[in-house]
């Protein structure tokens, strides 16, 4: 087990993301708007979401081999800053009017590897800071602020900085990154430990057998296995339609485009919620209730969208859907925090996060060439048609018994054993 952290370690890291998020934010909402500006075509509007998420399948698991074999606070420096000089040049060719969708693809998609970088090492670190009864109330926190600064905070603060100019939104952004590298050089060494650790460095093993070895213990671990199906699911979906908001709202909908934001900070709002009321809704009403949440509500909210034209009802949904995928969200990440040894963390995190967020690039695909051949509204109904049927077939397999009884299962890997209270169901977005 590692040493206790210094205090205040989990606030340097809350901090850094915290930065990350709101450079997220601001990039969330000008993307989108600037490639908006270049072209009308739903395809290369959509192929934003691809490029976005494409690292997710090419560049994850050496990310997670990666965390799993040197020190992780060097790893969220490094990459943050690389994502700050990154959208630092994309914002110098604005300035000079440089005006390519191939020029924006090239940036989101550079960052996009260093982000890969980033997120599986800071998905790595609470259990190394905290004890294991305050993960669930440290994810609650951590992904709240996430909701608030990336989707709350940011995307109207992005748009509106857009509206100025279109550099000025990617220099705050790039600026944002700058203060997230320099905030995770607070945090103490996070080498990796274990016994699995001491054996590497005895006996060194290549990058293939690494990621073999991770992926083997993700795969073998049934309830890992079956949340993350659900997960790759509901994200599936939700990159289908995701890309192609700020088209539907500008266009069917007829609306302007300053109220964007609007449609991002509204559900934003929802995963606040669910991340605030985690830790006393999923105790009450179980686990296994929440994958059903998490499947359904999303596939209402995009019914609603798809086949209305009233906006309050349509923002309600979305609200009701964060706040659902939220609770999920905090159930699966706590679960794979004290379920994974520290020395797999980092690779098991990553081979789900490959399952889970691989899937977005051929969801935004899939949802361009809908929408580009049957109209806006048809990627909206297909994806709440394939949710719903995503529910049936894959959340009724995850139970609140079998959330439970992978307690058990976590004492004989012979991770630090949790409390009576930490039997309230764990958190993965």
């Amino acid at each position: 087990m590692p040493a206790a952290a210094p205090r205040g370690s989990f606030t340097a890291l809350w901090a850094s993301q915290a930065s990350s998020n709101l450079a997220d934010g601001l990039l969330q909402a000008a993307a989108p708007l600037l490639v908006a500006t270049l072209t009308r075509d739903p395809l290369l509007v959509a192929g934003m979401t691809v490029v976005q998420f494409l690292p997710w399948l090419v560049a994850t698991l050496p990310a997670g081999v990666l965390a799993d074999r040197v020190d992780r606070r060097r790893i969220l420096t490094a990459g943050n800053w690389l994502r700050a000089a990154g959208f630092a040049l994309l914002a110098v060719a604005l300035a000079n009017g440089w005006r390519h969708v191939a020029l924006l693809y090239a940036a989101v998609f550079l960052a996009g590897c260093a982000e890969t970088l980033v997120d599986n090492a800071s998905l790595t670190i609470p259990p190394r800071l905290l004890p294991r009864e305050q993960l669930e109330r440290a994810n609650g926190r951590l992904f709240a602020t996430q909701s608030v600064i990336n989707t709350f905070i940011g995307p109207p603060a992005g748009a509106a900085l857009f509206a100025l100019a279109a550099s000025a939104a990617f220099y705050t952004g790039a600026a944002a990154f700058a203060l997230a590298g320099l905030a995770a050089l607070l945090l103490p060494t996070l080498r990796p430990t274990g016994e699995e650790h001491e054996r590497h460095r005895s006996t060194p093993t290549t990058i293939t057998q690494d990621i073999r070895s991770g992926w083997a213990h993700f795969w073998r671990h049934d309830l890992l296995r079956r949340v993350a199906f659900i997960s790759a699911a509901i994200n599936f979906f939700g990159a289908a339609t995701g890309g192609l908001l700020v088209l539907l709202i500008t266009g069917p909908y007829h609306l302007p485009m300053a109220h964007y934001g609007l449609f991002i900070a509204v559900p934003a709002a929802g995963a606040i919620a669910g991340s605030l009321l985690a830790e006393h809704v999923v105790p009450r009403i179980g686990g296994g209730p929440v994958t059903w949440l998490a499947a359904l509500a999303p596939a209402a909210s995009y019914a609603i969208l798809g086949l209305g034209h009233h906006t309050p009802l349509a923002l309600a949904g979305m609200f009701c859907a964060a706040v659902a995928t939220s609770l999920n969200q905090i159930v699966v990440s706590t679960l794979r925090q004290a379920a994974v040894p520290d020395e797999l963390l980092g690779r098991v995190t990553a081979a789900y996060r490959l399952v889970v967020l691989g899937v977005v690039p051929l969801g935004a695909l899939a949802g361009g060439l809908l929408g580009r051949s049957l109209g806006l509204r048809v990627p909206f109904v297909a994806a709440a048609l394939g949710l719903g049927l995503a529910a049936l077939l894959l959340a009724s397999r995850v139970t609140t018994r079998a959330l439970r009884d992978a307690e058990p299962t976590r004492q004989v890997e012979g991770v630090r054993p949790r409390s009576a209270q930490a039997n309230r169901r764990p958190v993965t977005r």
